[in-house]
C-alpha cells in the first residue's frame, strides 16, 4: 500500500471518528443544575445531636427555564461521604417516579445515637432530563434514649440555704460546677452531650461552648428533658482540660406565675453531661458528670430568676475558673442521682433561643437620680451594659414597656414580677455586663447608681433581642404606613413570644404556653418565620400534657395542673396540626397528633349532652365593650363550646382521610354533621338569627367559619352578621377566638371592602387604635392604653401579647395574594385584592418548593401585578381587571400558551393556570 493509500485510509477512520462523536454530543442531553436547599424533618439544615432516627428529606428544584417540575428523583445516603453517589451503604431509593421533593421518608438501615449520615438527591425535569448530584448534606444523631447516658446528674443542695424570693419561694443561688481532665493524645472528634434541671452556660478551657440563651428549654419536665449536643473538637486540648457550667434555675426551680416552684419543689437544679472523645489514635474517652466533679455557689451572680431578674456582684469574681489555671480547693464536691428512666431525655428538636438583633438606644430621658433608654421599641431579651461606675456602686437596672403620662415608669402589669437586675462594681471605670439566666419585655431601661459625674450617653445600653433561632420565612409591605406598622407590631409580637415555647406574654408574672394564644396566631407565625420545627417540638409538650381522659390544659406545659379546659383552647391540638400540615404537606405531624386529637375530641363528646357543650372556659376572650363587663365577653359559652366540638371533629375526619383511615374518617364526618344539625336547632331560628343565647359577632363568625348551618340559612346569616357590624359602627366587637375568624368570613362571603374598613379603622376597637397610641407590638386588649385616658386600669395588660396579630394571615393571603390551594403549596393561588386607601403591596413566602412571590400597584385605573411561581407547582392567578379590560403579560397582550393559560374571563377578571416562572401582568382596573 503507498504512502497516499495510508494518509487516505487514516483521513476516512478519523472523519469518522469526528463525525460519530459529533453525533453522539448531539444526541447526549446536558446535565441540569442539581437541587439546593436541601434538608431533613421540620426544615434542618446538616443538624447535629438531631432528635429523629426516621427523618424525611426535602429540596428545592433550582430556578431555571428549564426546570418547570421534577418526574423523578432518587436519593443515595451513606455512612461515608467517599460512598456517594455510587455505593451508598445505607439507602439507595433508586429512581423514583414522583413529583414529590418534600418530606420524603427515609427507608434504609436502622441509624442509631450518633450516627453521621451523608445524603444527597438528584432530580428528573419535565422532560425526563438529569440533573447533577447535590452537594452532600449531612446529619449527625444525638444520644436517642436514657440507655446512652452512662452520667449522672450533679449539683449542690442550694435549697438548703434557704434564700427567700420576692414571693416568699425558695430561691436557689446559681451554682459554679467544674472538673478538670487530662488527655494523653490529640483529639480527632469531640461531643458534648448535655441538659439541665434548670439553665446552663457552659465552657471549656475558658472558651464558651456556645451563644445559645438560657439553654437546654423548656418542656414538661416530669415527662421529658431535652437534650443538646455541641461539637467541641476546637476546644479541647492534648494534655490538661477543664470544663465549666453555671446552672440556675430557669423555668424548671423558679416559680412560675402565681404558683411557687412547680417542677421542682423537692429538688435544686441539676445538671447531666457527657463528654465524648474520639481521639486520633483511635481510643475513645468519655468525662462525664458524676461525684468528682466540684462546685460552688458562691460566685458573681448571686440570685437569677426569670420574673424577678439577676444580681450580680463583680467583688466575687471568679478570673479563668474555666481554665486549668484556677485553684478549686475550697470548692466542695457535688452530689450525684441517677438517672430517672421515668423522665425521657431526648435530643432538642427545635432551635435553641439565640440573641437574634442588636438595637441602639434612640432617646434619653434624665431624671433626678436616674437617667431611661427608650429603644422606642417593645422587646424581649437583655440589656448589654457598658456603664461607668465607681468601686462599691451598686447599679440598679429597671425595665418598662411604656412610661406613665408624669414620665415615670409604668411597671404595674408586671404584676408580682420584679423585673430588676443589680449590678455591684468591683473597681472604678466602664462595666460590661448582660444578665444571662433571665430576660425582660421592655422599650425602656432605667439605670440608677452610676458615676454620677459621667455625662450619659446613648451607647452606655444596647438592647439584645433574644428569641427561639428560626429566621425570616415572608414578608409583606404596603403602600399604608400604619399597615406597615401593623405587620412590623405582628413580627415583634412573634420575636417576643416564641421565646423557646409559644408564650403569651414575655414581661409579667406569667409567660405561659397559653394554648388558646397559640391556637389563633400559629397560621400567622408560619407566614412570617420559619416555625414547622418550633410548633412541632411544642405539640410533643401539649401530648405529653393531655390529661388521661383527653382535655387539653389551659396552658403548655402545664404548671397550673388543674385539670380545667377550655374550649378554643384545648382544640389547639387539634387546629395547630391541621394548619401545619397546610402549609407544609408534612404529614408526619398530623400522624404524631392524631391519637391527641381523638381524645380531645371524645373529652369534647363527654362534655356535652345531646351533642350541645357544657364545656367552660374563656369564651371569646377580651371581646372589647362587652355587655356584661366580664373579660370572657358576651358570646355563650355553650355555644362556642359546640361550634369548636364541630370543628374538631371535622378537621379529625379531614386528618383521617390523609392518614388514609377511612372508616374513621367517615366516622368523624357523621359526628360533624351530627353537631352541625344540633347546633343550629339549639342556636339559630328559621330565620339563621342567634336564639336563646346573646347574639354577637363572634356567635356569627363561628357559624359561618365552621359551616354549621344549612345551606338556606347561610345568606340570612351572613345578614345578621352584617347587622351586628353595622350595629357596632363598622367595627369589631370580638376577642381572642372571633377575631381571626372575621377576615375569613368576610372574605368568603365576598365583603372585602367591609374588611377592609374594620381593618383600616383608627377608633377603638381597632388595629390601628393601638398604633395610634404609639403601640410597636400587638397588646393584650384592644384599649391597653390611650393617650387620653392612660392605662386600661386592669392589671392584666402586656403590651406585647400576639393574638389580635393573627390578622397577618389574611393580609398574607388577600392583601399580599399568596395562599395554599394544596398542602404545602403545590399549587397556589395568588389573588390580590386591592382596595383604597392601598396603592401597592408587596408579599413574598417560602414554600416548601421556593420563594413565591406576589407584588401589585395601582396607578391612573392601571393595575400591575409581578409575580413568581417557584419550580415543581402551578399557581391559579386571578388578575383583577374591568369587564372590558385586556390583559397583557410581560408587556404583549395576552395569548395562552404552554405557561400560562386562561381558565375564565369574568366581569371582575381572569382567572389563569400558570407555570413555574416570573410573570408581568397589566389590566385596566
Amino acid at each position: 500500500m503507498t504512502k497516499q493509500s495510508n494518509f487516505a485510509v487514516a483521513f476516512y477512520v478519523l472523519l469518522s471518528l469526528v463525525i460519530i462523536n459529533l453525533t453522539s454530543c448531539k444526541n447526549q442531553q446536558p446535565f441540569l443544575h442539581n437541587a439546593n436547599n436541601l434538608t431533613i424533618s421540620e426544615g434542618f439544615k446538616n443538624p447535629i445531636g438531631f432528635y429523629n432516627a426516621s427523618p424525611t428529606f426535602s429540596w428545592n428544584l433550582p430556578v431555571t427555564s428549564d426546570v418547570k417540575e421534577q418526574s423523578a428523583y432518587q436519593i443515595v445516603v451513606a455512612s461515608n461521604p467517599d460512598l456517594l453517589p455510587n455505593n451508598a451503604d445505607l439507602w439507595d431509593s433508586k429512581k423514583q417516579v414522583s413529583e414529590q421533593s418534600t418530606f420524603i421518608a427515609y427507608a434504609g438501615k436502622n441509624l442509631n445515637s450518633r450516627q453521621k449520615v451523608y445524603w444527597q438527591v438528584k432530580y428528573w425535569n419535565q422532560d425526563d432530563v438529569e440533573s447533577n448530584w447535590s452537594d452532600v448534606n449531612h446529619f449527625e444523631l444525638g444520644l436517642l434514649k436514657n440507655s446512652d447516658w452512662q452520667a449522672k446528674w450533679i449539683g449542690l443542695d442550694t435549697k438548703k440555704e434557704k434564700v427567700l424570693g420576692s414571693q416568699n419561694n425558695i430561691i436557689h443561688r446559681p451554682q459554679y460546677l467544674r472538673k478538670g481532665f487530662e488527655l494523653s493524645s490529640e483529639v480527632a472528634l469531640a461531643r458534648l452531650y448535655i441538659t439541665a434541671k434548670g439553665v446552663f452556660d457552659v465552657a471549656i478551657n475558658g472558651k464558651d461552648v456556645s451563644d445559645d440563651v438560657m439553654p437546654p428549654g423548656y418542656t414538661p419536665y416530669k415527662k421529658r428533658i431535652e437534650t443538646i449536643t455541641y461539637d467541641v473538637t476546637n476546644l479541647i486540648e492534648s494534655g490538661q482540660n477543664t470544663i465549666g457550667i453555671e446552672i440556675a434555675s430557669g423555668w424548671h426551680s423558679g416559680r412560675l406565675g402565681w404558683m411557687k416552684s412547680f417542677w421542682s419543689d423537692t429538688e435544686s437544679p441539676k445538671i447531666l453531661c457527657q463528654l465524648e472523645l474520639i481521639m486520633k489514635d483511635g481510643s475513645k474517652n468519655i468525662i462525664m458528670s458524676d461525684e468528682s466533679w466540684k462546685g460552688t455557689t458562691n460566685g458573681p451572680i448571686r440570685l437569677s430568676e426569670i420574673y424577678d431578674g439577676e444580681t450580680y456582684d463583680a467583688n466575687i469574681e471568679m478570673p479563668n475558673w474555666t481554665t486549668n489555671n484556677f485553684n478549686d480547693n475550697n470548692w466542695i464536691p457535688v452530689s450525684a442521682f441517677d438517672i430517672d428512666n421515668s423522665i425521657s431525655l431526648e435530643p432538642k428538636r427545635h432551635n435553641t433561643v439565640k440573641t437574634k438583633i442588636e438595637l441602639p438606644a434612640k432617646e434619653i430621658i434624665k431624671r433626678d437620680d436616674a437617667v431611661i433608654f427608650d429603644f422606642q421599641q417593645n422587646m424581649v431579651g437583655v440589656p448589654l451594659l457598658k456603664v461607668p461606675m465607681k468601686k462599691g456602686q451598686t447599679l440598679k437596672i429597671r425595665f418598662a414597656e411604656k412610661l406613665s403620662p408624669d414620665g415615670s415608669f409604668y411597671t404595674d402589669n408586671y404584676r408580682s414580677a420584679q423585673s430588676t437586675n443589680y449590678y455591684t462594681a468591683s473597681k472604678d471605670g466602664v462595666i460590661e455586663w448582660k444578665p444571662k439566666f433571665t430576660f425582660h419585655g421592655f422599650q425602656y431601661v432605667e439605670l440608677c447608681g452610676f458615676d454620677s459625674t459621667k455625662e450619659p450617653s446613648k451607647d452606655w445600653v444596647t438592647g439584645l433581642v433574644q428569641y427561639s433561632d428560626f429566621e425570616e420565612n415572608g414578608t409583606f409591605t404596603s403602600s399604608h404606613e400604619k399597615l406597615n406598622q401593623l405587620q412590623s407590631n405582628i413580627v415583634w409580637g412573634l420575636r417576643g413570644n416564641f421565646f423557646d415555647i409559644p408564650t403569651d406574654c414575655p414581661q409579667r408574672d406569667e409567660r405561659m404556653g397559653w394554648t388558646g394564644d397559640a391556637q389563633v396566631f400559629g397560621p400567622t407565625s408560619m407566614f412570617n418565620a420559619n416555625v414547622h420545627n418550633f410548633w412541632a417540638s411544642w405539640l410533643q409538650s401539649v401530648r405529653e400534657s393531655q390529661y388521661d381522659n383527653g382535655g387539653i390544659p389551659w396552658v403548655v406545659p402545664d404548671v397550673l395542673y388543674n385539670n380545667k379546659v377550655s374550649a378554643g383552647w384545648g382544640d389547639v391540638c387539634v387546629i395547630i396540626p391541621w394548619k401545619i400540615y397546610y402549609r407544609t404537606g408534612d404529614k408526619k405531624i398530623l400522624e404524631e397528633n392524631y391519637e391527641t386529637m381523638k381524645g380531645w375530641v371524645a373529652y369534647h363528646e363527654t362534655s356535652s349532652k345531646d351533642l350541645i357543650s357544657s364545656m367552660d372556659g374563656f369564651a371569646d376572650w377580651l371581646q372589647p365593650l362587652p355587655a356584661n363587663g366580664d373579660n370572657k365577653g358576651d358570646t355563650s359559652h355553650s355555644l362556642i363550646g359546640t361550634a369548636f366540638f364541630a370543628h374538631s371533629a371535622k378537621l379529625t375526619a379531614k386528618t383521617a382521610g390523609v392518614l388514609g383511615k377511612i372508616e374513621e374518617q367517615k366516622q368523624y364526618d357523621a359526628l360533624y354533621k351530627k353537631i352541625a344539625e344540633a347546633f343550629d336547632k339549639k342556636f339559630f331560628d328559621e330565620q339563621g338569627k342567634i336564639k336563646d343565647v346573646t347574639e354577637t359577632q363572634t356567635s356569627y363568625l363561628l357559624a359561618l367559619a365552621f359551616g354549621l348551618l344549612p345551606d338556606h340559612k347561610l345568606e340570612q346569616a351572613k345578614t345578621n352578621l352584617l347587622a351586628k357590624i353595622k350595629e357596632a359602627d363598622n367595627h369589631l366587637r370580638t376577642g381572642f377566638l372571633g377575631t381571626p375568624l372575621l377576615s375569613e368570613v368576610l372574605d368568603a362571603k365576598g365583603e372585602i371592602d367591609l374588611m377592609y374598613t374594620l381593618l383600616f379603622n383608627e377608633t377603638y376597637p381597632s388595629w390601628f387604635y393601638s398604633i395610634n397610641q404609639g403601640a410597636t407590638t400587638i397588646w393584650e386588649r384592644w384599649n391597653s392604653y390611650s393617650k387620653e385616658e392612660g392605662f386600661n386600669p386592669m392589671n392584666m395588660n402586656s403590651l406585647n401579647h400576639y393574638a389580635y396579630g393573627a390578622i397577618g394571615e389574611w393580609m398574607y393571603e388577600r392583601i399580599g395574594g399568596i395562599a395554599p390551594l394544596e398542602a404545602g403549596y403545590k399549587k397556589i393561588r395568588i389573588a390580590p385584592q386591592p382596595r383604597n386607601p392601598l396603592k401597592s403591596a408587596d408579599a413574598t413566602y417560602n414554600t416548601p418548593y421556593g420563594k413565591v412571590s406576589s407584588s401589585w400597584k395601582t396607578e391612573n385605573n392601571q393595575f400591575n401585578l409581578d409575580v413568581v411561581v417557584p419550580p415543581n407547582t402551578t399557581a391559579k392567578i386571578i388578575v383583577p381587571a374591568a369587564a372590558n379590560s385586556d390583559l397583557k403579560l410581560n408587556g404583549e397582550t395576552f395569548k395562552d400558551h404552554e405557561n400560562v393559560k386562561l381558565i375564565v374571563k369574568t366581569e371582575n377578571g381572569f382567572e389563569l393556570l400558570v407555570q413555574p416562572g416570573n410573570y408581568t401582568f397589566i389590566s385596566k382596573f
